[in-house]
Parts: structure tokens; sequence; C-alpha cells
């Protein structure tokens, strides 16, 4: 009988072929916009192109499956600027990332805070979260205060060459 307290065996534990773990509840969402204003200089842009990313979010813990964010965005480009820019997506992920917000705070929590070993907390995340995160992605983190890289420089003055 399960109970609060109640050792729960995982039922992926001892699964050595990736095509024999649960597949991910995929759930859609968009940044898809026909027009957005350029972040250097304002002038309002028409969509050029649209493309697809996948996340690793937190998942779904009553069916025990992970959870993956099929996020389709937009991207603009600037005629007054001659520069492309994609539609914002820095509320769900940090560019070039495969991981939310949510993976990457519990996971550095989850090492910082409660002093879990690196491989440790990749196993922690995928027992109780089901989001698969490689240990040494979660050292680079930790290393890392959390982020992924610095930040871009703002460049002043265009990036064309003169002469």
């Amino acid at each position: 009988m399960a109970g609060p307290g109640a050792y729960m065996a995982d039922g992926t534990e001892g699964i050595t072929r990736v095509e024999d773990l649960p597949k991910p509840k995929v759930v859609r969402r968009s940044r898809n916009f026909s027009r957005r204003p350029c972040p250097n200089c304002g002038h309002s842009c028409y969509r050029k192109r649209t493309f697809e990313r996948t996340l690793h979010d937190v998942g779904d813990l009553v069916s025990g499956r992970p959870r993956n964010i099929q996020l389709t965005y937009s991207q603009h480009y600037c005629c007054k600027c001659k520069r492309y820019f994609n539609a914002d997506m820095s509320d769900l992920a940090l560019p070039k990332s495969h991981y939310t917000h949510r993976v990457v705070t519990l996971a550095v929590r989850l090492v910082v805070e409660d002093g879990l070993p690196y491989r440790a907390a990749s196993w922690h995340l995928w027992r109780d979260h089901r989001v698969f995160v490689p240990y040494a992605t979660i050292q680079n983190w930790v290393e890392a205060g959390g982020k992924k890289g610095r930040a871009a420089r703002r460049r002043t003055i265009s990036g064309r060459r003169t002469g």
C-alpha cells in the first residue's frame, strides 16, 4: 500500500536502452508573430521565416513521462538595420539552451543548496521530475552560476565594415 513516505521503486531503474524509456509528452507553444519591433531601432519588421525548437521541461509526475515543449518561433528582418532577429523567447529558456529555466534553477538548487553531487543530482532530476540532464551539463550550470554563457555585447555602431 502506497502512502506518504513509502518507498516506491522507479519503473525505469535498470533500463539500459533509450528506446525503452517512456515517450515524452509534447506540449506545443508558439512565439510566431507576423510583425515585431526591431530591438535596435524600433522599426516594425515583417516575419521572414519560422523555426521550431524543442525544450526539455520538468516532466509530468502523474503519468511518469518526460515533457518536451515544441516551440514555434518567428525570425524577422529589419530593412533599416539590415539585421535578423528572433521573436523573444527569454521567458522560457536562454538562447541556444535545450532546457527551460525551471530545469536549470532546479538542477543548480539541488547541487548548491542541497549539496548533492552532480551525478546524484542528475539521477534525482530523472527519478523525481522526469527530465534527463547529463551530470556534466549540471556541472557547467553550477560553475557558471546558472547561466549559459556571457551576455552578448551590445555594439553601438553597425556590425558592417566601413571603407
